[in-house]
Parts: structure tokens; C-alpha cells; sequence
């Protein structure tokens, strides 16, 4: 687990996370595989916390970091990341749509293009319901289309939040 202590001298202890997941591959034999599992990270109002959920229901959630200090923006985000060694891993992640903005460095609030994959239009009020299909967004290019800087995850490794898709919210 990554535990970042963000005070004025900005230290930070850390167990690593691939001890824990090495240690899971000798005592259980079990191979690890990045393939087969999320990151998931949950930001609340009084904490931040990133977590390796598996694919299926055959092993528990690992906590890979926590902090009680860091807020949810870029640079926090893109500390945890690198912390936690995730260029490494490249795992799949999930997470709400602001957390998801945030990893993709897009521009929060009431936006032009809000969507990460394709450039739909939200002030367009008269054609939401009646254009069928967006053209699909080619690269999320800093300074372009609501994009700010360079982003911390692969648009290719977001899940999005399957309560959306369940209500029909995303097609």
C-alpha cells in the first residue's frame, strides 16, 4: 500500500504494492496477471483512496494507496500514479465521472465537448436527441477541444461507471 503523508515537508512512506502482490503469487500460488484487474480510485470528502479490484469474485480488493491529505486533481492523481508504479501495471480503471475527467486531464465543469470519446457537442440542445451518431474524438490534445494537459491514463483503459450504462444514460 502507498501511503502519502502530504504535510509541510511533503514526506512520503511507502510499501509497495508489488511486495503485497508478490507475496499473494508465493503464499497462495497465485500468478499475477495486470490483465485481470481494475484500478479503482475513490475520492471522498475526506479521503483519497486507490484500489486494485480482480475481474470475478475470486479474491479480495487490495488497497494499493490512501491519503488523507491529497485533493482530487491532476497533480495529486498524477503522483498516486506514479507512486503505485502504474505505467508499469497499465491496468484497466474505473472510477466516477469526475475522477475519470480528472485522469483524462479534460476540462471540469460546464463544458463544450465533455465526452472523452467523442466530440458531442453539449450546447447543442436541439440535436441531443435527434443526431444518432458523434464523430469519434481522434486524441485528447492539450489546448484543443477541452483538453488541458498531457493525460495520466490511456482513454483505451477507462471502464466507465456501468450505473450509466444500466440507465441507459450511455449507449
Amino acid at each position: 500500500m502507498v501511503r502519502v503523508n502530504d504535510s509541510s515537508d511533503h514526506k512520503v512512506s511507502l510499501q509497495i504494492a508489488a511486495v503485497i502482490l508478490r507475496a499473494k503469487e508465493v503464499l497462495f500460488d497465485i500468478e499475477y496477471d495486470p490483465s485481470e484487474g481494475r484500478l479503482f480510485i475513490d475520492p471522498s470528502k475526506t479521503s483519497l483512496k486507490a484500489a486494485l479490484l480482480p475481474n470475478g469474485n475470486s479474491f479480495t480488493s487490495l488497497p494499493l494507496g490512501h491519503s488523507v491529505h491529497l485533493e482530487e486533481n491532476y497533480n495529486d492523481l498524477s503522483m498516486i500514479l506514479e507512486k503505485i508504479n502504474y505505467q508499469e501495471h497499465r491496468w484497466m480503471v474505473c472510477g466516477d465521472f469526475k475522477m475519470l475527467t480528472i485522469l483524462l486531464d479534460q476540462q471540469a465543469g460546464y463544458t463544450k465537448y465533455p465526452c472523452f470519446l467523442c466530440l458531442w457537442d453539449s450546447r447543442v440542445r436541439y440535436l441531443h436527441w435527434t443526431k444518432p451518431g458523434w464523430s469519434l474524438r481522434d486524441a485528447l490534445t492539450p489546448g484543443e477541444k477541452n483538453a488541458i494537459n498531457t493525460i495520466l491514463v490511456p482513454p483505451e483503459k477507462v471502464l466507465l461507471p456501468p450505473l450509466h450504462i444500466k440507465l441507459g444514460l450511455m449507449k
